[in-house]
């Protein structure tokens, strides 16, 4: 150890008695043999870094400096002005960790359980499951509120660091070896194609990538009978932060364990190998029964989620397959593979490498093969995901076949660079497979120069290692090959996550930068909250979850997870949705806004075209109008509704009163609808399936993006009736025409005054909201059923007066509690589901933890 880390460590030694002499060793003496053990870990006798420490730490430095350079060159935030918030990246990922942010910092009116921001009031703690529950999330406490975004891009970069530090320590744990040469792999698996193309606009699933390599470390520990008690924590850390991506490294661990245990020593006898496994097995139960309070709760909420239609696995062709081991390919149809050539190369040398023990290369081959095939069979890739095809890219595994490529590659490579006759077939065969994936659709401009370069390069740098090697004197030549092999990875890692960034862009839904319009929005929304008296709805602003983003409390939910009571509850009503009903939108519809006591609605204008390259503008003002209380009371023997039932129909029922004149001449004759209406009164034009635009005589055009099942149009207000009661609508489709039986409903401002003043006469006179609860105070002697104007979705428990909280009614899809006229008060609290069994199984798993601790403790006293 260096004498200036022994100076240190001496400063915390053990302090001296009242009689000069030193005390017993205590927490300092402690402390110091700690310190002193983990310095040699890292640091050696003359003080440089351990290859151990120096490989993880160079390839987390290169990881993310390879990631900033191609985000730069692309011209992306935040190196450039370009928005980088696609897809679900801007609607989902982005908007739930600003709130993740508020909710940290106290900012926010819901807590951990329930979020009273989205869909009315919805499952939090499940989503926090979903898509907040790595450790890396909470980093966003560091960052103001208007640069969420830069703290999304550092979350992103810290996991990609993590993944490449994390299979760098993996390969140096395996066999010992040039830790360049680590850390450039390290950096190869970090930056694949799976994040590049994935992972980096799927930041939660980058958690997998961090837990594959640790998982197998996890897997070495338990062959080798070490740290019984770090393995299940680490387990835990990794099914925590994201089980869905956890559940496939921990498969892909499994098959990293079996080839070690076949490989690893040839002298283990079949029942050590059985004990190795078993207690791989023991540490990944106890690892996943430690996050089951949280994994319990995402499983059960998924069994309640808005379901989506079945999705039939389609291999991709084998060219496509092929094309993605090559750089600069995008697409979320085929596995993306890329790892970069230098890397592929190397292990492609493995079955031809005679250095290597011929089990060893038997064994690997054979897994990164069959792993290959299994991305391509029906049953094997359920078994990647759990049984269920996703919506969306099919393979999302891939990473785990691009991390077993990487320890071929190792394995290749550490015991020196592999002899000419290695080199020539792991090339002819690079050469053959690039050769087959010429004719790819996903093949890129750029794909072939970015490969032959970094194929040539990497040629070189082989040469000149072998020639240091041979010759000895030469000590430049082996640098200068870590050299070339830097740049040939690294120039082509770049390239290709440029190419995919603009690809993406071009090519896929994306979500302006936040801007200008979102801090109006949000000025506005702070402004007008009067929470829990009514809600304030944000209205409409660019991407997607507004109230997230904005604040207040309105109908728009975007998660895996909302519920199928939400969407098929909203849905009736005349909300329109995205992702197939998972991502319900807001409806400016005065009936809805009474119904879900929305006071202030928020409108915005855009001042200038959205653009992806500027943060967008727009006129934001907020409109205040009375509506009854959060909490109502409805008489019990209310019609239920009935199948066929229209949007304005379903709204009348909830609202207890006819506020609608539905025309019953309504006539379609070519693309015109004509009908009679109350002169006056608003027209409303409700077509969930209908795409094109719909203009009421002397109005402007109106237009509606319905595209089954994908998108659900909402309801849209045409214009007023005119003098003479006749309605005419002009439909110009984008598509056949799809209409309801009843599209047309024409709004009785009158009528609707009058049911809104009786709703709030006998709603609840006082109306208090915690962080998962509410209590209402109601009038003496109310009967039938108090109406909390949120969604039952499971969870719910509610009481009258004094009795014990049970299960909530329903009343046509929101929370309920009979009233029997003696009661003044209700109240009602929600609860994820699971929370309880969750915890039970988390408590078990940490006796079971303990126990494994005392055992290993016991059995370390009596080994000699």
């Amino acid at each position: 150890m260096p004498p200036a880390a022994e100076t240190v460590l001496d400063e915390v030694d053990g302090e001296e008695g009242a009689g000069g002499g030193r005390r017993r060793p205590g927490f300092r003496s402690v402390l110091r043999s700690a310190a002193r053990s983990a310095l040699r870990s890292v640091l050696r006798p003359e003080g440089r870094l351990a290859p151990a420490a120096a490989a993880p730490l160079a390839a987390s430095l290169f990881s993310a400096a390879l990631l900033c350079l191609a985000t730069a060159l692309s011209r992306t935030y935040p190196f450039g002005p370009v928005t980088r918030n696609i897809v679900d990246l801007g609607q989902q990922y982005l908007p739930y960790h600003a709130y993740w942010r508020a909710l940290l910092l106290g900012e926010t009116h819901g807590d951990a359980f329930l979020n009273w921001n989205s869909g009315f009031g919805s499952n939090f703690l499940g989503d926090i499951g979903t898509y907040l529950s790595s450790p890396f999330d909470l980093l966003v406490v560091l960052f103001p509120a208007d640069r969420i975004e830069l703290a999304l891009y550092v979350v992103t970069a810290a996991k990609i660091s993590a993944a490449g530090a994390a299979a760098a320590l993996l390969l140096l744990r395996l066999r010992p070896g040039p830790w360049p040469v680590a850390a450039v792999l390290g950096t190869a698996y970090a930056l694949s194609g799976w994040t590049l193309n994935l992972g980096a606009t799927v930041p939660m699933w980058l958690d997998g990538l961090v837990a594959f390599p640790l998982l197998c470390l996890v897997g070495e520990w338990a062959r080798t009978g070490r740290r019984p008690v770090l393995g299940p924590v680490v387990v835990a850390l990794a099914w925590i932060a994201n089980f869905y991506t956890a559940y496939m490294a921990t498969l892909g661990a499994a098959v990293f364990l079996a080839v070690r245990l076949l490989t690893a020593e040839e002298s283990a006898t079949a029942r050590q190998r059985i004990a190795g496994a078993l207690r791989a097995a023991r540490g990944v139960l106890i690892g996943i029964g430690l996050a089951a309070p949280l994994v319990v709760i995402v499983f059960l909420a998924t069994k309640v989620a808005d379901p989506t239609p079945v999705t039939t696995f389609a291999p991709a062709p084998w060219t496509d397959l092929l094309a993605r081991f090559l750089p600069a390919t995008a697409s979320v149809a085929s596995p993306a593979l890329f790892i970069g050539t230098p890397a592929l190369a190397l292990a492609l040398t493995l079955p031809f490498n005679g250095a290597v023990a011929p089990r060893v290369r038997a064994a690997w081959t054979a897994a990164v093969v069959l792993v290959t095939l299994s991305l391509q069979w029906e049953p094997t890739h359920l078994l990647w995901h759990a049984g269920a095809s996703p919506n969306g890219a099919p393979y999302r595994q891939a990473f785990v076949l691009c991390g077993l490529l990487l320890i071929a590659a190792w394995f290749s490579v550490a015991q020196g660079v592999p002899r000419p006759s290695a080199l020539l077939a792991g090339g002819t065969l690079l050469g053959v497979l690039a050769w087959a994936a010429r004719g790819s659709v996903d093949i890129d401009d750029w794909t072939f120069p970015a490969f032959l370069a970094a194929a040539a390069l990497a040629l070189v740098a082989a040469l000149l290692a072998r020639e240091g090697v041979r010759r000895t004197a030469l000590r430049a030549l082996p640098v200068l090959a870590v050299v070339l092999l830097v740049a040939a990875q690294a120039g082509e890692t770049v390239v290709t996550g440029k190419r995919i960034d603009e690809q993406q862009r071009s090519e896929v839904a994306w979500s302006p930068r936040i801007g200008p319009w979102h801090a109006s929005a949000a000025r506005e929304a702070a402004r007008a909250d009067a929470w829990p008296r009514y809600r304030t709805d944000p209205g409409e602003v660019p991407g997607g979850n507004d109230v997230l983003l904005v604040g207040g409390q309105g109908a728009e939910v975007y998660s895996s997870l909302t519920a199928d009571v939400t969407s098929s509850t909203l849905s009736a009503l005349g909300f329109g949705s995205y992702a197939k009903g998972r991502h319900p939108v807001t409806l400016d519809n005065p009936v809805t806004d009474a119904l879900f006591s929305i006071g202030t609605r928020i409108r915005s204008e855009p001042t200038e075209p959205v653009r992806q390259d500027a943060r967008p503008r727009a006129e934001v003002t907020a409109v205040t109008t009375p509506v009854p209380p959060l909490v109502t009371v409805r008489p019990r023997e209310a019609r239920a509704p009935r199948p066929g039932d229209s949007a304005f129909v379903r709204q009348e029922l909830l609202l207890g009163s006819s506020v609608y004149e539905l025309p019953r001449d309504t006539r379609r004759t070519g693309r015109t609808l004509t009908a009679r209406c109350p002169a006056g009164s608003d027209v409303w034009f409700w077509a969930p399936e209908y795409k094109g635009s719909a203009t009421l005589a002397g109005e402007t055009a109106v237009d509606f993006e319905g595209k089954p099942p994908s998108v659900r149009a909402p309801m849209r207000a045409l214009g007023t009736v005119p003098d003479s009661g006749e309605v005419r609508i002009d439909l110009l489709p984008e598509a056949a025409i799809r209409l309801p039986p009843q599209p047309v409903g024409c709004l009785v401002r009158a009528r609707l005054d009058s049911a809104v003043r009786h709703l709030t006469a006998t709603g609840a006179t006082r109306v208090n909201a915690g962080g998962h609860g509410v209590t209402a105070e109601l009038p003496p002697g109310s009967t039938g059923v108090a109406v909390l104007a949120a969604p039952r979705i499971s969870g719910w428990r509610c009481a009258a007066g004094d009795a014990e909280a049970a299960p909530a009614r329903a009343y046509q899809g929101l929370v309920a509690v009979p009233l029997d006229g003696r009661a003044t008060t209700v109240g009602c609290s929600f609860r994820p589901p699971g929370l309880r069994l969750g915890g039970a199984a988390g408590a078990a798993a940490l006796l079971a933890l303990a126990a494994t601790a005392l055992l290993h403790r016991r059995s370390r006293r009596v080994r000699p």
